[in-house]
């Protein structure tokens, strides 16, 4: 059974940084396909980063240059480094995994069958 928690989200002034965690069990990271995604109260939830078998990222227009997505495999963790954060950037971050080289390269969520709990990132202007 898959089973992915996250942590590290918070509450940080624009221009601040938070990282993200996302533990996995279940699940085998360095091999895997594992993505993030967000959801702000009344919009959809949409991808931010993505990684698969370690090697290759995408990333969203949106954070790109600002975001990094990386594994430890060692963990079995999953993160997101979030620098020169934005207001816009408040949401709920959800890891989520096992996902096809489609839905990794479009971070296309109903392609991630495994998700997380979720965890709320709130900047302040």
């Amino acid at each position: 059974q898959v089973q992915l928690a996250e942590s590290g989200g918070g509450s940080v002034q624009a221009g601040g940084s938070l990282n993200l965690s996302c533990t996995a069990s279940g699940y085998i990271t360095s091999s895997g396909c594992l993505g993030w995604f967000r959801q702000a109260p009344g919009n959809e939830r949409e991808g931010v980063a993505g990684i698969y078998s370690g090697r290759f990222t995408t990333y969203a227009a949106s954070v790109k240059g600002r975001f990094t997505i990386s594994q430890d495999n060692a963990k079995n963790t999953l993160y997101l480094q979030m620098n020169s954060l934005k207001p816009e950037d408040t949401a709920i971050y959800y890891c989520a995994a096992d996902c096809t080289w489609y839905a990794f390269s479009n971070l296309k969520s109903t392609g991630f069958p495994y998700w997380g709990q979720g965890t709320q990132v709130t900047v302040s202007s």
